[in-house]
C-alpha cells in the first residue's frame, strides 16, 4: 500500500487492470456499508452501549469500510493509467525479462498500489524497479538485495 500518497496528494501510476480492480473493491465496499450502518443502529437501540459488542463491532467495522472508502476513492481520483506502447526501454507497465543465475524472471513494473512481488508486479519505486527504469535490452542491472548484490540482465522488455 502507499504509504504517503494519501496526504500528499501525488499521482498514483495504475494500469487500468488496476484501475478496475481498485473500482470493483470500492463498489463492494459501499454495497455493505448500508448492512453495517443498520447492525451498528440495532446494536446502539439495545440500550448499554458499554458491554454491547455487536456495537463495538460493527462500530468498528464501519470504521475500517470508511476509511478504506476513503483511501480507494482517493486513490481513484489521483490515478494515471499507465499507457502500454511499443518500449525501447523500462518504464511503467513494461513487462521485463531478465536473467539471473541462469535463471529467466519477468517482472511487470507497476505503481506502488498495483505492487505484489507474488505475482511478479514490482513497484518502480522499489529498488530492483528503480534500477530497471531507463535501461534497455542487453543492460546488466545491479541491485543491493539482503544477501548481497545481484546481477540481472535485460533480455526483452514489452
Amino acid at each position: 500500500m502507499a504509504k504517503n500518497s494519501h496526504t500528499t496528494g501525488k499521482l498514483i501510476h495504475l494500469t487500468s487492470q488496476g484501475i478496475t480492480e481498485l473500482k470493483e473493491e470500492c463498489e463492494e465496499l459501499l454495497s455493505k456499508r448500508p448492512r453495517v450502518v443498520e447492525r451498528l443502529a440495532n446494536a446502539r437501540s439495545m440500550g448499554d452501549l458499554s458491554e454491547n459488542s455487536d456495537y463495538t463491532n460493527a462500530k468498528e467495522e464501519l470504521e475500517f469500510l470508511d476509511g478504506r472508502i476513503d483511501e480507494l476513492e482517493h486513490v481513484l481520483r489521483n490515478a494515471i493509467v499507465i499507457k502500454k506502447v511499443i518500449r525501447k526501454h523500462v518504464d511503467l507497465g513494461a513487462k521485463v525479462t531478465v536473467a539471473n543465475n541462469g535463471e529467466r524472471h519477468i517482472f511487470h513494473i507497476v505503481g506502488e498500489w498495483e505492487a505484489d512481488p507474488q505475482e511478479q508486479k514490482i513497484s518502480h519505486e522499489s529498488p530492483l524497479g528503480r534500477a530497471l527504469l531507463g535501461k534497455k535490452v542487453g543492460d546488466n542491472v545491479e541491485v543491493e538485495a539482503p544477501a548481497g548484490r545481484v546481477v540481472y540482465k535485460i533480455l526483452s522488455i514489452q
